[in-house]
Protein backbone atom coordinates (compact mmCIF):
# COMPACT_ATOMS: atom_id res chain seq x y z
CA UNK A 1 0.00 0.00 0.00
CA UNK A 2 1.37 3.24 -1.11
CA UNK A 3 1.81 5.77 2.26
CA UNK A 4 2.16 8.74 -0.03
CA UNK A 5 -1.24 9.67 -1.08
CA UNK A 6 -4.31 7.40 0.15
CA UNK A 7 -6.87 9.45 -1.27
CA UNK A 8 -8.63 6.52 -3.75
CA UNK A 9 -6.17 4.22 -3.19
CA UNK A 10 -7.41 2.94 0.09
CA UNK A 11 -9.57 -0.23 0.10
CA UNK A 12 -10.74 -0.03 3.63
CA UNK A 13 -11.36 3.73 4.44
CA UNK A 14 -11.60 6.96 2.64
CA UNK A 15 -9.68 10.10 3.64
CA UNK A 16 -11.30 12.90 3.23
CA UNK A 17 -8.66 15.78 4.58
CA UNK A 18 -5.25 15.51 3.83
CA UNK A 19 -3.28 13.28 6.15
CA UNK A 20 -1.35 14.07 8.53
CA UNK A 21 2.58 13.79 7.87
CA UNK A 22 4.62 11.64 10.54
CA UNK A 23 7.98 13.19 10.30
CA UNK A 24 9.71 10.50 11.82
CA UNK A 25 8.67 7.92 9.39
CA UNK A 26 9.68 10.00 7.06
CA UNK A 27 13.12 11.04 8.56
CA UNK A 28 13.79 7.60 8.94
CA UNK A 29 12.84 6.60 5.77
CA UNK A 30 15.33 9.18 4.19
CA UNK A 31 17.89 8.16 6.40
CA UNK A 32 17.23 4.45 5.10
CA UNK A 33 17.11 5.62 1.41
CA UNK A 34 20.63 7.80 2.67
CA UNK A 35 22.37 4.44 3.99
CA UNK A 36 21.40 2.24 1.13
CA UNK A 37 23.04 4.84 -1.05
CA UNK A 38 25.76 4.83 0.66
CA UNK A 39 26.33 1.43 0.41
CA UNK A 40 25.49 1.03 -3.01
CA UNK A 41 27.98 4.04 -3.79
CA UNK A 42 30.85 2.07 -1.57
CA UNK A 43 29.90 -1.38 -3.21
CA UNK A 44 30.32 0.30 -6.79
CA UNK A 45 33.79 2.06 -5.64
CA UNK A 46 34.92 -1.42 -4.21
CA UNK A 47 33.97 -2.76 -7.92
CA UNK A 48 35.67 -0.06 -9.50
CA UNK A 49 38.85 -0.05 -7.16
CA UNK A 50 38.67 -4.04 -7.78
CA UNK A 51 38.60 -3.57 -11.75
CA UNK A 52 41.49 -1.00 -11.52
CA UNK A 53 43.61 -3.26 -9.53
CA UNK A 54 42.48 -5.88 -11.18
CA UNK A 55 43.30 -3.76 -14.28
CA UNK A 56 46.95 -2.06 -12.98
CA UNK A 57 47.71 -6.17 -12.33
CA UNK A 58 46.89 -7.35 -15.30
CA UNK A 59 48.81 -4.50 -17.26
CA UNK A 60 52.00 -5.50 -14.74
CA UNK A 61 55.84 -5.77 -16.49
CA UNK A 62 58.06 -8.04 -15.44
CA UNK A 63 61.80 -8.14 -15.95
CA UNK A 64 65.03 -9.99 -15.51
CA UNK A 65 67.16 -8.68 -13.01
CA UNK A 66 70.97 -9.19 -11.89
CA UNK A 67 72.78 -7.98 -8.78
CA UNK A 68 75.26 -9.49 -6.60
CA UNK A 69 76.07 -12.59 -9.05
CA UNK A 70 72.21 -13.42 -8.45
CA UNK A 71 69.20 -13.45 -10.73
CA UNK A 72 65.48 -11.96 -9.76
CA UNK A 73 62.99 -10.06 -11.08
CA UNK A 74 61.50 -6.21 -10.72
CA UNK A 75 58.40 -4.81 -12.16
CA UNK A 76 57.70 -1.95 -14.76
CA UNK A 77 58.19 0.63 -11.26
CA UNK A 78 61.31 -1.20 -10.37
CA UNK A 79 60.25 -2.95 -7.61
CA UNK A 80 61.56 -5.85 -6.45
CA UNK A 81 59.16 -8.70 -7.61
CA UNK A 82 61.69 -11.93 -6.57
CA UNK A 83 64.72 -11.30 -4.85
CA UNK A 84 68.07 -11.64 -6.91
CA UNK A 85 68.82 -15.26 -5.15
CA UNK A 86 69.56 -17.30 -7.80
CA UNK A 87 72.28 -18.83 -9.45
CA UNK A 88 71.05 -18.74 -12.74
CA UNK A 89 69.54 -16.44 -15.18
CA UNK A 90 65.70 -16.52 -14.69
CA UNK A 91 64.10 -16.62 -18.21
CA UNK A 92 60.36 -14.68 -18.71
CA UNK A 93 58.89 -16.02 -21.89
CA UNK A 94 56.57 -13.43 -21.72
CA UNK A 95 56.84 -10.11 -19.83
CA UNK A 96 53.19 -9.18 -19.29
CA UNK A 97 52.44 -12.98 -18.09
CA UNK A 98 53.02 -14.00 -14.13
CA UNK A 99 55.36 -16.57 -15.05
CA UNK A 100 59.27 -16.94 -14.40
CA UNK A 101 61.57 -19.79 -15.49
CA UNK A 102 64.87 -20.98 -13.76
CA UNK A 103 67.16 -23.48 -14.67
CA UNK A 104 68.78 -25.64 -11.00
CA UNK A 105 71.18 -28.50 -10.85
CA UNK A 106 72.97 -28.26 -14.22
CA UNK A 107 75.48 -30.59 -15.07
CA UNK A 108 77.62 -29.15 -17.40
CA UNK A 109 79.80 -32.46 -18.29
CA UNK A 110 76.65 -34.13 -18.87
CA UNK A 111 74.74 -31.31 -20.23
CA UNK A 112 71.48 -31.92 -18.02
CA UNK A 113 69.55 -29.56 -15.63
CA UNK A 114 65.85 -29.20 -13.99
CA UNK A 115 63.71 -25.84 -14.11
CA UNK A 116 61.03 -24.86 -12.05
CA UNK A 117 58.27 -22.16 -12.91
CA UNK A 118 57.12 -19.72 -10.87
CA UNK A 119 55.05 -16.53 -10.27
CA UNK A 120 55.19 -13.35 -8.49
CA UNK A 121 54.82 -14.82 -5.43
CA UNK A 122 57.55 -17.20 -5.37
CA UNK A 123 54.83 -19.75 -5.77
CA UNK A 124 56.01 -23.04 -7.93
CA UNK A 125 53.80 -23.93 -10.71
CA UNK A 126 53.07 -26.03 -13.39
CA UNK A 127 54.44 -28.91 -11.31
CA UNK A 128 55.13 -32.42 -12.55
CA UNK A 129 55.11 -31.26 -15.88
CA UNK A 130 58.38 -32.94 -16.59
CA UNK A 131 61.58 -30.43 -17.55
CA UNK A 132 59.89 -26.83 -19.06
CA UNK A 133 61.46 -23.93 -21.08
CA UNK A 134 60.53 -21.20 -22.98
CA UNK A 135 61.09 -21.16 -26.79
CA UNK A 136 64.06 -18.83 -28.20
CA UNK A 137 63.61 -16.88 -31.49
CA UNK A 138 66.12 -13.99 -33.25
CA UNK A 139 65.93 -12.78 -36.31
CA UNK A 140 68.58 -11.19 -38.83
CA UNK A 141 68.63 -7.99 -36.77
CA UNK A 142 69.23 -9.69 -33.69
CA UNK A 143 66.35 -8.68 -31.98
CA UNK A 144 65.60 -11.83 -29.48
CA UNK A 145 62.20 -13.01 -28.20
CA UNK A 146 60.73 -15.88 -26.37
CA UNK A 147 57.67 -17.61 -28.10
CA UNK A 148 54.91 -16.59 -26.32
CA UNK A 149 52.28 -18.56 -24.95
CA UNK A 150 53.57 -21.62 -24.89
CA UNK A 151 56.60 -23.60 -23.51
CA UNK A 152 58.40 -26.79 -24.23
CA UNK A 153 58.26 -29.23 -22.15
CA UNK A 154 60.14 -32.90 -22.28
CA UNK A 155 59.61 -35.62 -20.26
CA UNK A 156 61.84 -39.37 -20.88
CA UNK A 157 63.85 -37.45 -23.60
CA UNK A 158 61.01 -36.19 -25.69
CA UNK A 159 59.57 -32.93 -26.02
CA UNK A 160 55.95 -31.24 -26.34
CA UNK A 161 54.08 -28.45 -25.91
CA UNK A 162 51.69 -26.75 -22.84
CA UNK A 163 50.34 -23.16 -22.58
CA UNK A 164 50.80 -20.99 -20.17
CA UNK A 165 48.07 -22.71 -18.25
CA UNK A 166 49.94 -25.97 -18.15
CA UNK A 167 47.13 -27.25 -20.77
CA UNK A 168 48.92 -29.47 -23.41
CA UNK A 169 49.12 -28.81 -26.80
CA UNK A 170 51.33 -31.36 -28.52
CA UNK A 171 52.04 -34.34 -26.80
CA UNK A 172 55.57 -35.18 -25.11
CA UNK A 173 56.72 -37.58 -28.56
CA UNK A 174 59.10 -35.45 -30.57
CA UNK A 175 62.72 -35.79 -30.71
CA UNK A 176 63.12 -31.81 -31.07
CA UNK A 177 60.95 -28.48 -31.19
CA UNK A 178 62.43 -25.36 -31.85
CA UNK A 179 61.24 -21.91 -33.39
CA UNK A 180 62.12 -21.24 -36.76
CA UNK A 181 64.04 -18.57 -36.76
CA UNK A 182 62.95 -15.18 -37.47
CA UNK A 183 59.05 -16.02 -37.35
CA UNK A 184 56.47 -15.75 -34.90
CA UNK A 185 54.61 -18.42 -33.98
CA UNK A 186 56.23 -21.24 -35.97
CA UNK A 187 57.46 -24.26 -34.34
CA UNK A 188 59.91 -26.61 -35.82
CA UNK A 189 59.28 -30.65 -34.77
CA UNK A 190 61.14 -33.79 -35.33
CA UNK A 191 60.20 -36.84 -35.46
CA UNK A 192 61.90 -40.49 -36.88
CA UNK A 193 64.25 -37.94 -38.05
CA UNK A 194 61.56 -35.92 -40.10
CA UNK A 195 60.64 -32.04 -39.90
CA UNK A 196 57.41 -30.64 -39.24
CA UNK A 197 55.92 -27.25 -38.44
CA UNK A 198 53.41 -26.34 -35.99
CA UNK A 199 51.77 -23.25 -34.83
CA UNK A 200 51.77 -21.91 -30.83
CA UNK A 201 48.53 -24.21 -30.26
CA UNK A 202 50.23 -27.44 -31.54
CA UNK A 203 48.08 -27.35 -34.86
CA UNK A 204 50.06 -28.85 -37.70
CA UNK A 205 51.14 -26.32 -40.90
CA UNK A 206 52.96 -29.15 -42.56
CA UNK A 207 53.53 -32.84 -41.84
CA UNK A 208 56.42 -34.27 -40.03
CA UNK A 209 57.66 -35.59 -43.41
CA UNK A 210 61.00 -33.83 -44.67
CA UNK A 211 64.30 -33.43 -44.16
CA UNK A 212 64.19 -29.91 -43.51
CA UNK A 213 62.06 -26.73 -43.08
CA UNK A 214 62.89 -23.69 -44.13
CA UNK A 215 61.44 -19.88 -44.43
CA UNK A 216 61.35 -18.73 -48.20
CA UNK A 217 61.92 -14.78 -46.38
CA UNK A 218 62.78 -13.44 -42.50
CA UNK A 219 59.08 -13.45 -41.17
CA UNK A 220 57.19 -14.52 -44.24
CA UNK A 221 54.44 -16.94 -43.29
CA UNK A 222 52.55 -18.03 -46.33
CA UNK A 223 54.99 -20.45 -47.87
CA UNK A 224 57.73 -22.70 -47.21
CA UNK A 225 60.32 -24.32 -48.33
CA UNK A 226 60.46 -27.80 -48.17
CA UNK A 227 63.87 -30.16 -48.51
CA UNK A 228 64.02 -33.70 -48.96
CA UNK A 229 66.00 -36.52 -48.52
CA UNK A 230 68.07 -35.67 -51.38
CA UNK A 231 68.66 -31.78 -50.40
CA UNK A 232 66.10 -31.04 -53.17
CA UNK A 233 64.19 -27.88 -52.62
CA UNK A 234 60.46 -27.54 -53.15
CA UNK A 235 57.75 -25.11 -51.93
CA UNK A 236 54.71 -25.35 -49.54
CA UNK A 237 51.47 -23.56 -48.46
CA UNK A 238 50.32 -23.21 -45.26
CA UNK A 239 47.39 -25.02 -46.43
CA UNK A 240 49.38 -27.84 -47.70
CA UNK A 241 49.36 -27.34 -51.06
CA UNK A 242 52.56 -28.19 -52.86
CA UNK A 243 53.67 -25.08 -55.14
CA UNK A 244 56.87 -27.08 -56.34
CA UNK A 245 57.91 -30.60 -55.55
CA UNK A 246 61.30 -30.83 -54.36
CA UNK A 247 63.64 -30.90 -57.84
CA UNK A 248 65.65 -27.66 -57.63
CA UNK A 249 68.50 -26.62 -55.89
CA UNK A 250 67.85 -23.48 -54.38
CA UNK A 251 64.84 -21.19 -54.01
CA UNK A 252 64.84 -17.72 -53.86
CA UNK A 253 61.82 -15.19 -52.62
CA UNK A 254 61.92 -12.19 -54.90
CA UNK A 255 59.41 -10.24 -53.07
CA UNK A 256 56.66 -11.91 -55.33
CA UNK A 257 54.06 -14.26 -54.71
CA UNK A 258 53.90 -14.69 -59.21
CA UNK A 259 57.60 -15.13 -59.73
CA UNK A 260 60.62 -17.03 -58.12
CA UNK A 261 64.54 -17.65 -58.52
CA UNK A 262 65.27 -21.11 -58.92
CA UNK A 263 68.93 -22.82 -59.47
CA UNK A 264 69.26 -26.12 -61.04
CA UNK A 265 72.91 -26.93 -60.47
CA UNK A 266 74.67 -23.75 -60.91
CA UNK A 267 71.88 -22.32 -63.50
CA UNK A 268 69.73 -19.94 -62.40
CA UNK A 269 66.11 -19.40 -63.78
CA UNK A 270 62.76 -17.30 -63.23
CA UNK A 271 60.05 -19.64 -63.08
CA UNK A 272 56.11 -18.66 -62.56
CA UNK A 273 54.04 -19.45 -59.66
CA UNK A 274 53.39 -22.96 -62.28
CA UNK A 275 56.47 -23.69 -62.29
CA UNK A 276 57.06 -22.23 -66.07
CA UNK A 277 60.41 -20.94 -67.10
CA UNK A 278 60.83 -17.74 -68.06
CA UNK A 279 64.45 -16.54 -67.59
CA UNK A 280 66.93 -19.56 -68.11
CA UNK A 281 70.58 -19.27 -67.31
CA UNK A 282 70.96 -15.73 -68.51
CA UNK A 283 72.31 -13.53 -65.39
CA UNK A 284 74.02 -14.62 -61.91
CA UNK A 285 71.47 -13.45 -59.61
CA UNK A 286 67.84 -12.31 -59.76
CA UNK A 287 67.10 -10.37 -56.67
CA UNK A 288 63.91 -8.62 -57.11
CA UNK A 289 60.25 -8.77 -59.12
CA UNK A 290 57.88 -5.72 -58.97
CA UNK A 291 54.90 -6.90 -61.35
CA UNK A 292 56.57 -6.95 -65.20
CA UNK A 293 59.79 -6.51 -64.11
CA UNK A 294 62.99 -7.85 -62.69
CA UNK A 295 66.25 -6.99 -61.02
CA UNK A 296 68.80 -9.05 -62.17
CA UNK A 297 73.00 -9.07 -61.83
CA UNK A 298 75.28 -10.45 -64.32
CA UNK A 299 79.12 -9.82 -63.92
CA UNK A 300 79.02 -7.96 -60.82
CA UNK A 301 76.34 -4.81 -62.40
CA UNK A 302 72.78 -4.22 -61.69
CA UNK A 303 70.05 -3.51 -64.46
CA UNK A 304 66.09 -4.55 -65.08
CA UNK A 305 64.42 -6.48 -67.34
CA UNK A 306 61.06 -7.35 -68.28
CA UNK A 307 59.89 -11.31 -67.13
CA UNK A 308 60.54 -12.45 -70.35
CA UNK A 309 64.03 -11.29 -70.47
CA UNK A 310 63.50 -8.22 -72.34
CA UNK A 311 66.72 -5.29 -71.17
CA UNK A 312 64.35 -2.19 -69.72
CA UNK A 313 67.50 -0.48 -68.17
CA UNK A 314 70.94 -2.25 -69.04
CA UNK A 315 73.33 -3.65 -66.27
CA UNK A 316 75.28 -0.52 -65.82
CA UNK A 317 74.96 -0.09 -61.75
CA UNK A 318 76.63 -1.25 -58.69
CA UNK A 319 73.47 -1.87 -56.81
CA UNK A 320 69.87 -1.55 -57.79
CA UNK A 321 67.00 -2.39 -55.78
CA UNK A 322 63.66 -1.59 -56.12
CA UNK A 323 61.95 1.76 -53.91
CA UNK A 324 58.85 2.28 -54.70
CA UNK A 325 56.24 3.03 -57.78
CA UNK A 326 58.29 3.64 -60.96
CA UNK A 327 61.59 4.64 -59.01
CA UNK A 328 64.53 2.44 -58.30
CA UNK A 329 67.62 2.85 -56.04
CA UNK A 330 70.70 2.61 -57.84
CA UNK A 331 74.77 2.98 -57.14
CA UNK A 332 77.29 3.88 -59.26
CA UNK A 333 80.72 5.53 -58.76
CA UNK A 334 80.17 4.13 -55.07
CA UNK A 335 77.27 6.83 -54.30
CA UNK A 336 73.63 5.93 -54.63
CA UNK A 337 70.31 8.20 -56.29
CA UNK A 338 66.85 7.10 -57.47
CA UNK A 339 66.15 6.51 -61.29
CA UNK A 340 62.93 5.77 -62.67
CA UNK A 341 61.85 2.98 -65.31
CA UNK A 342 62.96 5.64 -68.25
CA UNK A 343 66.57 4.91 -66.36
CA UNK A 344 66.39 9.22 -65.87
CA UNK A 345 68.32 10.23 -62.78
CA UNK A 346 65.45 11.37 -60.28
CA UNK A 347 67.31 11.73 -57.46
CA UNK A 348 71.14 12.39 -57.84
CA UNK A 349 73.86 10.38 -57.17
CA UNK A 350 75.62 12.09 -53.67
CA UNK A 351 74.51 9.74 -50.90
CA UNK A 352 76.45 6.93 -49.43
CA UNK A 353 73.42 4.74 -48.86
CA UNK A 354 69.78 5.13 -49.70
CA UNK A 355 66.79 2.97 -48.09
CA UNK A 356 62.99 3.21 -48.67
CA UNK A 357 60.73 3.28 -45.57
CA UNK A 358 57.83 1.46 -46.47
CA UNK A 359 55.87 1.81 -43.38
CA UNK A 360 56.40 5.33 -43.26
CA UNK A 361 56.49 5.84 -47.02
CA UNK A 362 59.49 7.94 -47.15
CA UNK A 363 63.00 7.74 -47.97
CA UNK A 364 66.04 7.95 -45.92
CA UNK A 365 69.45 8.83 -47.88
CA UNK A 366 72.27 9.28 -45.71
CA UNK A 367 74.90 12.36 -46.28
CA UNK A 368 77.37 10.49 -43.95
CA UNK A 369 77.64 7.99 -41.24
CA UNK A 370 75.70 10.25 -39.09
CA UNK A 371 73.53 12.17 -41.25
CA UNK A 372 70.74 11.94 -43.22
CA UNK A 373 68.24 13.44 -45.79
CA UNK A 374 64.53 13.19 -45.26
CA UNK A 375 62.63 12.96 -48.74
CA UNK A 376 58.72 12.33 -49.34
CA UNK A 377 56.72 10.50 -51.87
CA UNK A 378 57.02 13.01 -54.38
CA UNK A 379 61.04 12.31 -53.60
CA UNK A 380 61.68 16.14 -52.02
CA UNK A 381 64.07 17.00 -49.73
CA UNK A 382 62.41 17.70 -46.37
CA UNK A 383 64.85 18.27 -43.73
CA UNK A 384 68.18 16.76 -42.52
CA UNK A 385 69.52 15.63 -39.64
CA UNK A 386 70.66 12.97 -37.42
CA UNK A 387 67.87 10.49 -37.23
CA UNK A 388 67.56 8.46 -33.96
CA UNK A 389 64.60 7.06 -33.99
CA UNK A 390 61.59 5.78 -37.27
CA UNK A 391 58.59 4.34 -34.83
CA UNK A 392 56.72 3.15 -37.31
CA UNK A 393 54.43 1.58 -34.60
CA UNK A 394 53.20 4.84 -33.29
CA UNK A 395 54.20 7.29 -36.82
CA UNK A 396 57.06 9.34 -35.83
CA UNK A 397 60.24 10.47 -36.98
CA UNK A 398 62.54 11.75 -34.07
CA UNK A 399 65.82 13.32 -35.48
CA UNK A 400 68.44 15.82 -34.19
CA UNK A 401 68.17 19.00 -36.35
CA UNK A 402 69.93 22.24 -36.04
CA UNK A 403 71.12 21.09 -32.20
CA UNK A 404 68.11 19.85 -30.81
CA UNK A 405 65.89 17.02 -31.59
CA UNK A 406 62.86 17.45 -33.33
CA UNK A 407 59.63 15.56 -34.14
CA UNK A 408 57.79 14.75 -37.56
CA UNK A 409 55.06 12.74 -38.29
CA UNK A 410 55.07 10.69 -41.50
CA UNK A 411 53.43 13.26 -43.55
CA UNK A 412 56.99 15.17 -43.02
CA UNK A 413 55.24 17.68 -40.76
CA UNK A 414 57.05 18.96 -37.76
CA UNK A 415 55.61 18.48 -34.62
CA UNK A 416 55.76 19.35 -30.80
CA UNK A 417 57.19 16.22 -28.76
CA UNK A 418 53.53 16.24 -26.58
CA UNK A 419 51.61 15.91 -30.17
CA UNK A 420 54.12 12.64 -30.93
CA UNK A 421 54.45 11.06 -27.11
CA UNK A 422 50.69 11.53 -26.23
CA UNK A 423 50.94 9.29 -22.97
CA UNK A 424 54.14 10.62 -21.42
CA UNK A 425 54.20 13.54 -18.80
CA UNK A 426 56.96 14.90 -19.14
CA UNK A 427 58.99 16.28 -22.07
CA UNK A 428 62.89 16.90 -23.35
CA UNK A 429 63.94 20.50 -23.42
CA UNK A 430 66.85 21.92 -24.18
CA UNK A 431 68.08 25.43 -22.97
CA UNK A 432 71.54 27.02 -23.12
CA UNK A 433 73.36 23.86 -24.11
CA UNK A 434 71.59 21.92 -21.17
CA UNK A 435 68.52 19.70 -20.96
CA UNK A 436 65.65 19.59 -18.58
CA UNK A 437 61.86 18.57 -18.63
CA UNK A 438 58.49 20.42 -19.65
CA UNK A 439 54.35 19.14 -19.41
CA UNK A 440 52.46 19.26 -21.68
CA UNK A 441 51.56 23.41 -21.20
CA UNK A 442 55.43 24.28 -21.79
CA UNK A 443 55.55 24.67 -17.74
CA UNK A 444 59.36 23.58 -16.75
CA UNK A 445 59.12 21.04 -14.55
CA UNK A 446 62.64 19.68 -14.54
CA UNK A 447 65.53 22.79 -14.34
CA UNK A 448 67.97 22.64 -17.34
CA UNK A 449 70.72 21.29 -15.45
CA UNK A 450 71.76 18.14 -17.53
CA UNK A 451 74.69 17.62 -20.25
CA UNK A 452 72.22 14.60 -21.86
CA UNK A 453 69.08 13.13 -21.05
CA UNK A 454 66.63 10.74 -23.21
CA UNK A 455 62.49 11.08 -23.46
CA UNK A 456 60.37 9.72 -20.90
CA UNK A 457 60.24 5.64 -21.71
CA UNK A 458 57.38 3.50 -22.04
CA UNK A 459 57.27 2.75 -17.67
CA UNK A 460 57.43 6.65 -16.92
CA UNK A 461 61.31 7.13 -16.31
CA UNK A 462 63.89 9.22 -18.41
CA UNK A 463 67.62 8.61 -17.95
CA UNK A 464 69.58 12.06 -17.25
CA UNK A 465 73.15 12.57 -17.46
CA UNK A 466 75.61 14.60 -15.51
CA UNK A 467 79.50 14.79 -16.00
CA UNK A 468 79.42 11.41 -17.56
CA UNK A 469 77.19 9.71 -16.01
CA UNK A 470 73.68 8.62 -16.15
CA UNK A 471 70.72 8.65 -13.17
CA UNK A 472 66.93 8.68 -14.04
CA UNK A 473 63.62 10.68 -12.70
CA UNK A 474 60.09 9.56 -12.69
CA UNK A 475 57.23 10.74 -14.31
CA UNK A 476 56.81 13.20 -11.83
CA UNK A 477 60.17 15.17 -12.74
CA UNK A 478 61.71 13.53 -9.02
CA UNK A 479 64.90 11.85 -9.43
CA UNK A 480 64.03 7.99 -8.87
CA UNK A 481 68.67 7.50 -9.26
CA UNK A 482 71.24 9.50 -8.82
CA UNK A 483 73.36 10.08 -11.86
CA UNK A 484 76.10 8.04 -11.19
CA UNK A 485 76.77 4.88 -13.79
CA UNK A 486 78.92 5.27 -16.50
CA UNK A 487 76.73 3.30 -19.83
CA UNK A 488 79.67 4.78 -22.49
CA UNK A 489 79.80 0.38 -23.15
CA UNK A 490 76.29 -0.17 -23.55
CA UNK A 491 74.07 0.02 -26.63
CA UNK A 492 70.70 1.24 -24.77
CA UNK A 493 70.39 4.14 -22.06
CA UNK A 494 67.00 2.80 -20.95
CA UNK A 495 66.44 3.36 -17.16
CA UNK A 496 63.76 1.52 -14.65
CA UNK A 497 63.94 3.18 -11.62
CA UNK A 498 67.09 2.29 -10.28
CA UNK A 499 67.49 -0.26 -12.84
CA UNK A 500 69.56 -0.08 -16.15
CA UNK A 501 69.40 -1.74 -19.27
CA UNK A 502 72.44 -4.30 -18.97
CA UNK A 503 75.07 -3.52 -21.94
CA UNK A 504 73.92 -6.54 -24.05
CA UNK A 505 70.28 -5.05 -23.05
CA UNK A 506 69.08 -8.73 -22.14
CA UNK A 507 68.84 -7.50 -18.14
CA UNK A 508 68.47 -5.21 -16.14
CA UNK A 509 71.21 -4.52 -13.25
CA UNK A 510 72.04 -1.59 -10.67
Amino acid sequence: MSRGNYRGNSRGRRYDEKPKLNYKKIFGTVVCLIVIVIVIVSIVKTLQKDEQSEEIANNKKYFTAYENDKWGVIDEQGNIVIEPSQKEMIIIPDNSKDIFIYPYDIDDENGTYKTKVINSKNEEILKDKGTIEAIDNYDSKQNIWYEKDVLRVSQNDKYGLINFDGEEQLACEYDEIVSLKGVTNNLLVKKDNKYGLVNEKGQTIIPTEYANILTLKEGYKNEYIIVDENGKYGMISTSGTIIFEPKYDEIKYINSKELYAVKEGETLKLIDNKGNVLIDGTYDDITNAKGENVIVKKNNKYGLVTKDGTEKIALEYDDLKYCFSIYYIAKKDGKYGIINLENETIVNFEYININYIEEAGIVQADISDTESAILDNNLAQKFTGIISEINVDKGYIRAYVDNEYKYYNFKLEEKKSYDILTSNTLFLSKKDGKYGFIDKSDNLVVDYIYDDATEQNEYGFAAVNKNGVWGSINKSGSISMEPSVNLDDNIYTFFIGNWHLSDNGLYYVK
